[in-house]
C-alpha cells in the first residue's frame, strides 16, 4: 500500500516507528507535513498538493496532528478523505477529541464516569462554581492546556478561588473538576488500537507534583488494568469515533474514571515500558480496514 503520515517532524520517535513498521510490512511511506500542504477543492478534480506537486492516492493516511495545528491539520486529512484515502482516525474524530469540552459532554451522555467537571468563561459566582465539582481541593484547567500545561491544583477555596480570577484574567475557557485524592497522582494510561486496549501502563507523578505526564517528569510502569477499565476504554474511544486512541483513566474508590482521551498518542513512553510493538500493531489495522475505493460513510 502507498501510506501517508501527516507529521511536521518525521524524526519523532512515533513517526519513525510506524514509516519503520509500514515498510518493514512491504508499503510505500511518505510523511508529508500538513502546513505545508494546499489543496484544490473543486467537485471534479479536487486535489492536494506539497512542495510544488501533486500528491498521488495514498491508500490510508496516519494523523499525527499536534494540538497546536488542529484547524489546519484535520482540514488537510478531510481532503485525503474526500479522495478515499483511509484515516487511522478520522478527521471528525479527532476534533471530537481535541475539543476538551466536547468531549467530555459526549462521555457523559454515553454514561461513561468522569471526574465531577465544571466549565465556564467568565463565572459571575465563582463559590458557586467551587460548589458545583465538591469544593476543595479541586483540580483547574485550561481548555487549551496540554501535556499537564496549564493545570494547577488548588488545595483550598481561597486557592482555586485565586487560581480561577487569575484565568479568567486570560481571558480563557476554565474546566474546574474534582481532586481524585485517591488516585495519589497516579493514572493508567490504556492504548486502544480498533477493538482491543492493545497495551496498558501506570503513569506515576514526581515527587511533589500531581502530574503525572512523562513530558512532566512522571515515571511509569507496566501495569494490568480489569475487565471493567478495558470496557471503560474501549467504549471512550468508541464513543468519540476513534480507531487509536490513548485513554486516561485515574482509579477512583467509585471505579475508573476517565480523566482525558488522547487522539494522537505517543507511543515512545508506552513501547518501551510495555514492551509491545505498537506501531506495527497500528499498521495491522489499516491492512484489515483500508480497501481500494474507500469512502467515509459519515460527513463533516
Amino acid at each position: 500500500m502507498n501510506i501517508a503520515i501527516l507529521s511536521r517532524d518525521g524524526a519523532l520517535w512515533s513517526c519513525r516507528r510506524l514509516r519503520e513498521a509500514a515498510q518493514r510490512r512491504g508499503h510505500r511511506v511518505e510523511v508529508i507535513d500538513p502546513l505545508s500542504c494546499y489543496m484544490s477543492i473543486n467537485p471534479r478534480a479536487s486535489s492536494v498538493h506539497y512542495k510544488g506537486r501533486r500528491l498521488p492516492h495514498y491508500d490510508a493516511v496516519i494523523p499525527r496532528i499536534g494540538s497546536a495545528i488542529t484547524f489546519y491539520g484535520t482540514a488537510v486529512l478531510r481532503q485525503f478523505e474526500m479522495l478515499g484515502s483511509y484515516p487511522l482516525n478520522e478527521s471528525v474524530a479527532i476534533t471530537r477529541a481535541r475539543d476538551k469540552l466536547r468531549s467530555l459532554q459526549l462521555l457523559a451522555r454515553r454514561g461513561i464516569d468522569l471526574p465531577v467537571t465544571g466549565f465556564a468563561h467568565s463565572p459571575d459566582d465563582t463559590h458557586d462554581l467551587i460548589e458545583m465539582v465538591g469544593g476543595a481541593p479541586l483540580v483547574v484547567k485550561l481548555v487549551e492546556g496540554t501535556q499537564g500545561i496549564g493545570v494547577v491544583l488548588a488545595e483550598t477555596r481561597q486557592a482555586a478561588e485565586s487560581v480561577i480570577d487569575a484565568f479568567r484574567g486570560l481571558n480563557a475557557h476554565i474546566l474546574v473538576q474534582e481532586y481524585i485524592k485517591e488516585a495519589r497522582g497516579r493514572d493508567i494510561r490504556c492504548l486502544v488500537v480498533g477493538d482491543q486496549v492493545v497495551a496498558a501502563i501506570e503513569r506515576q507523578a514526581k515527587e511533589g507534583d500531581f502530574r503525572s505526564n512523562l513530558h512532566r517528569g512522571g515515571v511509569a510502569r507496566r501495569v494490568e488494568i480489569t475487565p471493567q477499565e478495558r470496557d471503560v476504554a474501549l467504549g471512550a474511544a468508541t464513543t468519540l469515533g476513534l480507531d487509536v486512541a490513548g485513554v486516561d483513566i485515574l482509579r477512583a474508590d467509585r471505579g475508573p474514571l476517565v480523566m482525558e482521551v488522547n487522539a494522537s498518542p505517543g507511543l515512545e513512553g508506552i513501547e518501551k515500558v510495555s514492551g509491545v510493538d505498537i506501531a506495527s500493531l497500528m499498521i495491522g489495522w489499516i491492512e484489515r480496514h483500508a480497501r481500494p475505493g474507500f469512502s467515509l460513510k459519515t460527513g463533516g
